[in-house]
């Protein structure tokens, strides 16, 4: 388990998100992690890399380039920042606490599995660091109050309880005004599927091509997931396993296969 602190005053923070350096969200979550802690570090992908799950360059080097003080971009994807933050531009001392977002859009259900924003929290978890990961529903203009409200409160209460090391946090502000917020609520992982919405074109030239579309509406929001507890108007948050067994397979496995 991961030790609970009870004062991050002390603690290094190290941020990354999927939508880039220059993401509104990122300076959002920036600035709650300052109200935490003096020494934050933003370490995030030169552009956007929405849908790039937890994938690593293997293919070309890496090139961080220093913005300013703890401040770089790598050419890269999420994954790629926070291995490049943790064992090179912070191998003084590592990360007490990665925060990866604020992530414009929802990772609900199975957002999570080709999520920027959730990879970057993931890999942090696999070099044993404490992560946290964050997403904004929204339908028009991001409601970043919502998150300002929220976020800073999450992370001291997540962290004075401490969490399994095996184990990143995914939490979701619905697409409210603070007013408007029903309050805080733990959820299980939803169901909807992304990428379904396949549309096919031609260029002006007769080639066609084809465009990811939007992820299906989902019609199983069974009550306490993620997606239904956004959508009732609370702040979802959900323990998210990197140990993708499924136990109850492997038990019944045994019965024929040893």
């Amino acid at each position: 388990m991961f030790k609970p602190v009870d004062d991050l005053s002390g603690c290094r923070i190290l941020i990354s998100n999927d939508d880039g350096i220059n993401a509104p969200g990122l300076d959002v979550l920036e600035k709650i992690a300052r109200t935490l802690s003096d020494d934050v570090w933003v370490v995030a992908p030169s552009h956007e890399q929405s849908g790039a799950g937890h994938s690593l360059t293997l293919h070309h080097p890496l090139r961080p380039t220093q913005l300013g003080e703890k401040r770089f971009m790598v050419d890269g994807t999420p994954t790629d920042c926070v291995l490049v933050a943790g064992q090179h531009l912070m191998a003084d001392r590592a990360p007490d606490l990665v925060l990866s977002g604020i992530n414009m859009g929802a990772n609900l259900g199975e957002d999570v599995h080709y999520s920027g924003t959730v990879a970057a929290a993931l890999e942090a978890t696999l070099q044993d660091i404490p992560a946290i990961a964050f997403s904004q529903l929204m339908s028009g203009s991001p409601r970043w109050d919502t998150a300002e409200h929220y976020a800073a409160d999450l992370i001291r209460s997540v962290c004075k309880s401490g969490w399994g090391r095996n184990t990143l946090i995914n939490i979701n502000f619905p697409d409210l005004p603070v007013s408007e917020v029903m309050g805080v609520k733990l959820a299980r992982q939803g169901k909807h599927k992304l990428g379904d919405d396949l549309v096919v074109r031609e260029d002006p030239r007769g080639k066609p091509y084809i465009w990811i579309g939007a992820p299906r509406i989902s019609d199983t929001q069974d009550e306490g997931t993620d997606l239904n507890v956004t959508a009732a108007g609370y702040v979802s948050v959900t323990p998210l396993c990197v140990d993708l067994t499924d136990h109850d397979a492997l038990t019944e496995l045994k019965q024929v296969l040893e």
